[in-house]
């Protein structure tokens, strides 16, 4: 994960402006990078509290910083805009080249800290269609920060038939530990690969052995803490773990 610090416009934001903000996003960018990561997400973490539907004034410079982090990338770059604006997010990679992104609550109701949210997965995939854009698509599972009416496996068969390519199972919150039998749960009920998504730690990564891929951000940060820059040191442990599990 890219955490971006607060956007202009962002309760919390403090007018650093956009460069010092591309800045940080560089500094992990080249973190991730340096350490072996296969990928990054870069996610508009520092705008809490988070609307449902992000602002035009988010949009525009998360553009900004993804346009520059693709240019600069050797690996593949992601995008996640909080709290679920899917369109926003494939918005930005259309526009940018990013090559995937993160939809919380694809599809579905998720009762959440910011009221009921409602999944769009029709609205995107048509959208991804008329853009003609091959930037895919993963897709949350009862994701963290939020309840749920259904079972994991019957969420994760609704969001399977609504056409996402990977589906993400995490915790209850941020860097909190997904439990194991979530993802056997769901691996049982879909063929489409299932990322773990929060709370992945060297210590707990066997657990996750049938795991087809790990969003990792707060535990690969300095001292653990999640306003940290990315150390690459955790970064590559991480990543030759995971190459351990194979």
């Amino acid at each position: 994960m890219i955490h971006l610090p607060p956007l202009p416009g962002a309760p919390r934001y403090r007018g650093e402006g956009i460069d010092s903000i591309l800045a940080a996003a560089r500094r992990d960018l080249r973190a991730l990078t340096a350490g072996g990561a296969d990928g990054a997400i870069v996610e508009n973490m520092g705008d809490t509290p988070f609307s449902k539907h992000a602002p035009k004034e988010t949009i525009a410079a998360m553009t900004v910083v993804v346009q520059k982090l693709v240019e600069e990338a050797q690996i593949p770059i992601g995008v996640n805009v909080l709290r679920n604006d899917g369109l926003a997010a494939l918005a930005i990679a259309a526009a940018t080249g990013a090559r995937f992104i993160r939809v919380n609550v694809f599809c579905g109701v998720a009762f959440t800290d910011q009221g009921v949210i409602e999944g769009e997965a029709r609205t995107l995939i048509a959208a991804r269609a008329r853009l003609g854009v091959d930037v895919k698509i993963l897709a949350d599972v009862h994701v963290k920060h939020a309840a749920h009416l259904t079972t994991i496996e019957e969420a994760a068969l609704d969001a399977a038939r609504n056409g996402p390519d990977g589906l993400i199972i995490t915790g209850i919150g941020t860097g909190k530990r997904t439990p194991p039998e979530k993802l056997q749960a769901v691996k049982q009920v879909t063929d489409l690969p299932v990322l773990i998504g929060s709370g992945v730690r060297i210590d707990n990564l066997s657990t996750y052995r049938d795991a087809d891929g790990f969003i990792v951000g707060t535990s690969l940060k300095e001292d653990g803490r999640l306003d940290a820059p990315i150390d690459p040191a955790r970064v590559q442990a991480l990543a030759e773990a995971i190459a351990g599990l194979r």
